[in-house]
């Protein structure tokens, strides 16, 4: 039994619970590297100063932003890779997995070379003032100097979960990841490179797992190959990708935007309530953004779990579709629900309680302890919510829906939290800004839930007309 023929049958005949189990892990684990290392810049960057930690926190949303492309391709392809090996299409999936990442190749380098001649004015208009912008800059050259190593790390990584081989992606996100932590405080405070010095170790990272994720391919341990010959240069190509990721790319892009709000609402804010915090109108800006700079980070590292577990679930959705395997793909979509919620319950449950001393591990200004526990804590309690949109929009782009994977993925950032922030911050002040995310949180849970609950009747009934087919 060739390579493809045996994965097929994995991915197509193995108990979905343990299936699933067994692409999550690496891709949990992962995930959480990840998410530790991009921690791992804020929490050492937070030693330095409030106003070099409200910098990366201000360029943090740029680099999401220019991130969404790599998820929009990486992921847009992993879709119809999944399907299309379902249907044993081998060549058609390679042409694919070539041309996503060339795209990212030719995107990383434009973002690259433009966002650097145009640092300044990009900075100041993520919400950087005078009391940080040196920070920022600092922060964002070094970013997006690793832009094409980085949008190439996460399409490599997508590509190879698409194909069922989380394993190699695990050992390329950790061997930068490992490198990234210990490279921070050398770069920050030995070599005094400052915030800097936490942007050089993440572009380092960031080449370094690009070539680990490439030894994977040229070692000949995938099902596809990566051949310059299969890059396509029809447009038909890049808009079946585009198509597909543009979950991704609302998703993650829309979450970059609200970040950015976020951060100018906090500094706005933040400054407002400067008597009431007895302290001066910059300092409280900056202790804002600060704080919820450090929540947003704690919660994406606790939220990576949930993402890792989805991606072991969306092969496995993809490759079932793909063979007309409707009951496997009901079973997977409810197992991932459930097992979401109870991680999201339980990490939520820890970080509720030891909200203060998490924030304070990161800065032990009491204005950022204060501001960003009650931010935490807010999000704490919705938490257990998150699956439902979660399982929506990973479920709806695996199985070929970008429409209704686009609709679902919006409703977080961009149908509620966007207009609340509006709505919130203008009326209550500081302590608008610090509820507006678990306010969104409960409605796009309360939007979700219809889309899920049609979407597993519908395979029922589907799986129900398959039986009957074949019997």
């Amino acid at each position: 039994m060739n390579n493809e023929a045996a994965q097929f049958k994995k991915m197509t005949e193995t108990p979905v619970k343990p299936l699933i189990a067994s692409l999550a892990v690496p891709t949990i684990i992962s995930m959480l590297i990840t998410a530790i290392y991009n921690t791992a810049d804020t929490f050492f960057v937070a030693k330095i100063s409030t106003a070099a930690t409200a910098a990366a926190g201000l360029v943090f949303s740029l680099m999401t932003l220019v991130q969404a492309f790599g998820f929009t391709f990486g992921l847009g392809a992993g879709s119809l890779i999944s399907r299309l090996l379902g249907r044993r299409e081998a060549d058609a999936a390679e042409r694919f997995a070539c041309s996503a990442l060339a795209a990212g190749v030719v995107l990383g380098i434009l973002f690259a070379v433009f966002g650097n001649l145009y640092l300044e004015p990009i900075v100041r208009l993520l919400g950087a003032d005078d009391g940080n912008v040196a920070d920022a800059m600092a922060y964002g050259k070094y970013i997006l100097i690793g832009m094409p190593a980085s949008l190439s790390s996460f399409i490599l990584n997508n590509l190879l979960r698409a194909e069922g081989k989380a394993k190699f992606a695990l050992i390329g996100i950790m061997s930068g990841g490992i490198l990234n932590v210990a490279l921070d405080p050398l770069l920050i405070f030995t070599f005094k490179m400052g915030t800097a010095g936490a942007a050089v170790a993440t572009a380092v990272c960031q080449l370094i797992s690009c070539a680990v994720l490439l030894t994977a391919y040229f070692r000949g341990k995938t099902i596809l190959k990566l051949r310059l010959r299969q890059v396509s240069l029809k447009p038909r190509t890049y808009g079946a990708i585009l198509k597909n990721g543009m979950p991704s790319l609302f998703r993650q892009g829309l979450s970059s935007i609200a970040t950015i709000m976020l951060n100018r609402y906090a500094a706005a804010t933040g400054a407002l309530a400067a008597a009431a915090f007895m302290a001066s109108e910059q300092e409280m800006a900056s202790a804002a953004v600060a704080a919820m700079s450090i929540v947003t980070k704690v919660f994406m590292a606790i939220f990576s779990a949930v993402i890792g577990f989805g991606q072991g679930y969306q092969p496995v959705a993809g490759y079932n579709y793909g063979a007309k395997k409707f009951g496997r793909v009901r079973e997977a979509a409810v197992f991932m629900w459930v097992v979401s919620t109870c991680i999201l319950t339980a990490l939520g449950g820890l970080c509720f309680w030891f909200a203060p001393e998490i924030i304070h591990a990161f800065r032990d200004d009491p204005n950022v302890v204060k501001i960003g526990t009650a931010a935490l804590r807010a999000q704490c309690v919705c938490m257990p919510l998150l699956p439902i949109g979660v399982t929506c929009n990973m479920s709806f782009q695996s199985i070929g829906k970008p429409l209704l994977s686009t609709i679902t993925s919006s409703m977080r950032q961009g149908l509620f939290f966007i207009p609340l922030i509006l709505i919130l911050a203008p009326t209550f002040g500081l302590t608008g800004v610090e509820y507006t995310q678990a306010a969104a949180e409960v409605l796009t849970a309360a939007a979700s839930l219809p889309f899920l609950l049609v979407f597993l009747r519908r395979l029922k009934r589907d799986d129900k007309a398959q039986q009957t087919e074949q019997n």
